[in-house]
């Protein structure tokens, strides 16, 4: 398996789970790669349909909470998904939306768990596991010479799952005020592992500052670990094992 948000996906070619069953689901921008014991895209489409619907909706009511680069309060009656990204936005101290590929793979997880014992959810690079068994995780940073040499090590997981995910200033789409090759974070869930990886790539703004950078977002209430690849330069804290 792979993390990292590259434009075409190419990670996906060298990602398989063992006992799992792949399938993709796509829907308008959201592109997610599942692993689960059968086929659930009918299930998959429909979730991710509804939380697709749930965010829409509210930002179309709060326009602010997809354009603030700030945490963002949000009523209690927010849906489970704005509600997810607004908390795991506040933990990191970045803007809700950081928080979004990731909250989507939690959601979908969620609601695909009852039907699979084991379930990987993909979205972009952001990754939702729920796993009985250990997997190995590739790493990739862009151009540097970490890229493609690394891997994590994870699981088994508790029974809600974990997240594992990358920011990058140098690969992909995203936005970060930093410039990092990969910032990846492994958190309790996807939706706050998304936003610290944020938080980390924005911190990562010289080799000089890998280790503050680490150091701050390692301290973030519900991460587990945290890389930082810039150029030739590695830097890693927390409970990750590297292979």
């Amino acid at each position: 398996m792979g993390t990292g948000k590259y434009a075409h996906r190419f990670y996906r070619e060298s990602m398989h789970a063992v006992g799992l069953v792949p399938f993709r689901v796509v829907l308008a921008e959201s592109d997610l790669y599942i692993f689960a014991r059968r086929d659930l895209s009918e299930q998959a489409r429909l979730s991710l349909s509804r939380h697709r619907s749930d965010l829409e909706g509210f930002i179309a009511r709060q326009p602010l909470f997809a354009s603030s680069f700030r945490p963002y309060q949000v009523p209690d009656d927010a849906p489970a998904v704005v509600r997810a990204m607004a908390e795991a936005a506040g933990r990191a101290g970045v803007g809700p939306m950081a928080a979004v590929a990731g909250a989507v793979a939690d959601m979908v997880g969620g609601d695909l768990a009852p039907l699979s014992d084991e379930i990987i959810v993909e979205n972009g690079g952001d990754i939702h596991m729920r796993s009985a068994r250990p997997r190995r995780v590739g790493v990739f940073a862009g151009d540097s010479a970490w890229s493609g040499r690394l891997a994590l090590r994870v699981g088994p997981t508790p029974p809600e799952g974990i997240g594992i995910c990358t920011s990058s200033a140098t690969v992909g789409p995203s936005y970060s005020a930093g410039a990092a090759d990969c910032a990846l974070v492994v958190a309790e869930s996807a939706a706050l592992a998304d936003a610290a990886a944020s938080a980390l790539g924005n911190r990562a703004k010289t080799p000089e500052r890998i280790e503050e950078a680490l150091d701050a977002v390692c301290s973030i209430e519900g991460v587990t670990g945290c890389l930082l690849i810039m150029g030739e330069h590695l830097g890693v804290r927390g409970a990750l094992e590297l292979e």
